[in-house]
């Protein structure tokens, strides 16, 4: 018979004093967030059961408490900032069962991560996490996007992590359908709480189910049973599942399980928290990891012009992108699907001399790199690692995974080990979103796991520009992404039409060439084909021009779904990027940010009738100081881009 115990309450504040959270013990364990005294997380229950029935959480012997405040700066690498601030304070709970709880209170959020002491292997049937509300508030939630989640498989978690979100209220949420992480809740007083993880290794990730005023977690059982199929028969797909979540080291810390508090929206545009939380790199010399632009062919078809050979999949039109991309200081080009058989990536298609390709590359100072199935890539590991990287190759696009299950999540964290002995860098599309693996393994540059430009190739009922900026509030929360910008064919929402094979972008030119300051992408794509960035060589500059890391971000204004302004610096040279959803907006830009001094301003922004053709816009030279604030029109779609020097 289990009897009730002593209640135990343990308190911690982050160091400015305003976040406050409350831990209750006693035949459960329960924990609050407040902000300024204003309900963040009412009290929520967490455990973690085991195969053999034992429950961390429940009826749990509480041992002891140790709580201390901590503060270093991190130095970051391929980041938005090359330093950042990490104070917060750590309260420690253990207890007799061989766990502690784990929390960490800072000042725009709360962690939380179990940690087991157990001397051998352990399964976990389930994890609980909750986290409720006091009321019934509005939301904004990616969904599980679930036209791919059949297959022939009917496994829910099966999907591409990419859905647009929904403005809606906890209790308008569909109760029995998956929701990705990062969701955002709109608390009373302007305050919103963002639910996400980090530290994601050797367990699967956390999708959400709603319940009444809240959320709780739910992760994918490990596979049983697979079988080969998907796209063009390269992807694994699950046929059954275990009836528990992972099987794991019965020594080791869980992922964190975060809340971020923000007074402000614009707050969600430059917060570390993920950062912060991911265990430190295990490359020791990262210095031969090298992000920037790369030239891309599968978005705009291959569709080339002016040339005395037939455009496509072969060496000549790779060629082509290589001499593009060196005229204009693109550091790489990508070979995509199509290159090599899509189901054994050792076998090169005979329209491909590759070692050709790379070593022209080289001659241009034109990196190269190449798209690959998981499935094909995971099978071949080492063998085409190892070729491929004494070829010459930098970096490989993994692409299809569409999982984030135990398993699949450690192929991540072994791929990303493997490329990094043989100094491959890594970009994953059709994948989940980023828990930090980025600083772990700071070769893997990029993940998608986002509603990317790729999809107005075919959508035409999609609302981009809406969904545009609300990625940075949300999505970009969790990491860096591969939203694959730069579309030189601008329509508005009446001229819109989806066309595979010629694919234009919603929103007028000036939107596109924010994205490439306010996305975080170290490995950033230019989308359209090479004709159209030669036709225009002002905005192609300029794009080449931004770079894709940076030494601080500063969020300058916004609202989620609605705009967002970000800056940017490298060096002594600011980047400002807008950009606006389908609402015509005027925003004042206060330079105040600036130290004194004079500086010059080159400074993009939509025409005077972007409205109605999405290409026209103006660009303005001129003396500025950091007393000078400028007023800018963004049109419907809208945005404006600018180089501070």
């Amino acid at each position: 018979m289990a009897f009730a115990q002593k209640t135990n309450t343990i308190r911690a504040s982050s160091p400015d004093g305003r976040v406050l959270l409350t831990v209750t013990i006693n035949d459960k364990i329960s924990w609050s967030v407040e902000k300024d005294k204003q309900a963040i997380i009412v009290p929520s229950e967490t455990s973690l059961t085991l195969g053999n029935g034992t429950v961390f959480g429940r009826f749990s012997k509480f041992r002891s408490s140790n709580i201390t405040h901590k503060s270093s700066v991190v130095k970051s690498f391929n980041y938005k900032k090359a330093t950042i601030q990490d104070s917060y304070t750590e309260a420690v709970l253990s207890f007799k069962e061989s766990f502690n709880l784990i929390f960490r209170v800072y000042n725009n959020g709360v962690a939380y991560r179990f940690s087991t002491s157990i001397k051998h292997p352990v399964t976990i049937r389930s994890e609980e996490a909750n986290f409720n509300f006091d009321k019934d508030y509005a939301t904004v939630v990616p969904y599980v996007n679930t036209h791919v989640t059949k297959n022939g498989t009917g496994d829910v978690y099966f999907n591409s992590f990419e859905n647009t979100y929904n403005y809606l209220k906890i209790s308008q949420l569909h109760k029995d359908t998956l929701a990705f992480t990062p969701i955002l809740v709109n608390l009373d007083n302007g305050k919103k709480a963002a639910i996400m993880e980090a530290d994601l290794e050797d367990y699967p990730g956390m999708f959400l189910k709603v319940k009444k005023n809240g959320f709780y977690g739910a992760f994918a059982p490990l596979p049983k049973t697979e079988k080969q199929g998907g796209h063009n028969n390269l992807q694994s797909l699950v046929t059954a599942r275990e009836e528990y979540i992972a099987k794991t080291d019965g020594n080791r810390s869980f992922p964190w399980r975060i809340v971020t508090v923000s007074d402000e929206d614009k707050e969600l545009l430059n917060n570390d928290l993920v950062y912060l939380l991911a265990s430190p790199s295990r490359v020791q010399d990262p210095s031969w990891i090298r992000p920037g632009k790369v030239a891309w062919d599968w978005w705009n078809d291959w569709n080339i012009k002016g040339v005395d050979f037939n455009a496509g999949i072969n060496t000549a039109t790779y060629k082509f992108y290589i001499d593009f991309a060196a005229a204009h200081n693109i550091e790489y080009v990508l070979l995509d699907e199509g290159w090599a058989n899509s189901l054994d990536i050792m076998d090169i298609v005979p329209a491909i001399n590759l070692q050709e390709i790379i070593d022209y590359g080289r001659q241009k100072n034109v990196g190269i790199w190449l798209w690959g199935g998981w499935l094909p890539l995971s099978k071949k590991m080492d063998e085409a690692l190892s070729k491929y990287a004494s070829m010459g190759i930098k970096g490989f696009k993994v692409d299809f995974m569409d999982r984030d299950d135990q398993k699949m999540v450690n192929f991540y964290y072994k791929l990303a080990e493997k490329a990094a002995q043989y100094k491959l860098m890594i970009d994953f599309h059709g994948s989940y979103k980023p828990t930090g693996l980025q600083r772990t393994y700071p070769n893997v540059v990029n993940f998608e796991g986002v509603y990317g430009m790729e999809q107005l190739k075919w959508g035409n009922y999609l609302d981009m520009p809406k969904n545009d900026v609300t990625i940075p509030y949300l999505r970009m929360l969790a990491g860096p992404l591969d939203y694959t910008p730069g579309a030189m064919s601008n329509a508005n929402r009446k001229n819109f039409r989806p066309i595979g094979s010629k694919p234009m972008s919603q929103g007028t030119r000036c939107h596109q060439l924010a994205m490439y300051i306010i996305y975080e992408a170290p490995f950033s794509m230019l989308s359209d084909n090479p004709n159209a960035y030669m036709a225009e060589k002002e905005s192609t500059t300029f794009i080449a021009a931004v770079p894709t890391i940076f030494d601080e971000t500063i969020a300058i204004d916004g609202r989620v779904g609605e705009y967002a302004v970000i800056a940017r610096r490298k060096g002594d040279t600011w980047y400002i990027g807008g950009m606006t959803d389908w609402t015509e907006r005027a925003i004042t830009l206060d330079l105040s940010f600036l130290k004194n001094g004079n500086y010059t301003i080159e400074l993009f922004t939509d025409g005077v009738n972007a409205g109605r053709d999405g290409t026209d816009y103006k660009k303005q030279v001129k003396s500025i100081s950091s007393a000078d604030k400028i007023k800018i029109h963004m049109a419907p779609g809208g945005g404006f881009a600018a180089t501070i020097r």
